[in-house]
């Protein structure tokens, strides 16, 4: 058969890897524990291992792998091919990771930041195969982000552009796990939802959330939209306060690149049609009146495997360039 490519997702808690034809149809994929805490050595070895065994479960050999592409948490030096720092990898500091993977294999490796590998996916393969133009939001413990111009992913001088995370909405705000004050995650990730509902039941605002908090010692953000069903009024709050926070970020980015369609991905989309009906009814009531404004405020369609898809996408990019 024709060589495939290998995608590969690392995450703190799990790496997920696939194996992609050249038209990028799923052969096979799997999840492991990523065992972060053995240091960098262990877990390139994990992910050779894990992805030879794939292979080999399905009838082949690494010797058909025509390049690889991962995703990984940053800062990176995509360039270079170097995972700078990642507070998910403690040991990951200034690793080598492309090299690393290409010294085992001999195969052409493709590092870039785990949000823009799942933006690529989903604009490739998923709701974004029909535009030019996209913004991509990862809503989970953080807020990740990727942005498309041109059919482009956009990635700066050096390789991290598209934090949108880390764009400041309230100044000398909320303080970030970055080190900056006001970024849209300190008010609108999943952590970040939970802890101010915590900590207004703790400033004593009623709340049936309170029995969740003395009951679990904590909140979290499933918690916070379960009681928003149920009718409680200070998880009304909250969940307005994360939609706004996101419509703001979106205003924003559409007077940046202008996006035909602005996509938000992980965990917290499980929230459903009450997340993104509000993000579009703050959008509204903050996007300018200078002229009519209508970019798509949707979901993303890939779930899980948007990481590995667009890893494998962006190293079959790479390989058809000569890169």
């Amino acid at each position: 058969m024709a060589g495939i490519f290998i995608g590969v997702d690392l995450g703190g808690t799990n790496v997920k890897i696939g194996c992609f034809d050249h038209e990028l149809k799923l052969i096979a994929k799997t999840s492991v524990a990523t065992q972060a805490d053995m240091g960098p050595e262990a877990v390139v070895n994990r992910i050779c291992e894990t992805s030879e065994k794939l292979l080999a479960k399905n009838g082949l050999s690494a010797d058909v792998i025509e390049a690889v592409g991962i995703g990984a948490p940053g800062p990176l030096n995509p360039s270079e091919g170097i995972v700078i720092a990642c507070p998910n990898l403690p040991l990951f500091k200034d690793v080598p990771l492309r090299k690393m993977l290409s010294d085992r294999w001999g195969k052409n490796v493709v590092l870039e930041n785990d949000a823009n590998a799942a933006c690529w996916g989903e604009y490739v393969l998923g709701v974004g195969k029909d535009i030019e133009d996209m913004v991509f939001f990862t809503l989970g413990t953080g807020i990740g982000g990727g942005v498309v111009v041109g059919g482009e992913l956009v990635k700066g001088c050096c390789g991290n552009a598209a934090e949108l995370g880390h764009i400041i909405i309230f100044p000398n705000g909320r303080q970030c796990n970055c080190g900056q004050r006001g970024c849209v995650e300190a008010y609108a990730s999943a952590s970040s939802t939970a802890a101010r509902a915590a900590e207004a039941v703790r400033a004593g605002e009623q709340s049936s959330l309170k029995k969740v908090l003395e009951e679990k010692g904590q909140i979290t953000c499933k918690d916070v939209y379960e009681h928003l069903a149920a009718g409680d009024k200070l998880a009304k709050k909250i969940t307005d306060e994360t939609a706004e926070a996101l419509a703001i970020v979106c205003v924003n980015m559409l007077h940046t690149t202008e996006p035909e369609r602005i996509v938000f991905s992980g965990g917290m989309i499980a929230a459903g049609d009450v997340l993104l009906e509000g993000i579009r009814h703050f959008f509204k009531k903050h996007v300018w009146t200078l002229k009519a404004e209508s970019p798509q405020i949707c979901f993303a369609t890939l779930g899980e495997d948007a990481g590995i898809i667009g890893a494998a996408a962006l190293a079959r990019q790479a390989q058809k360039a000569g890169k």
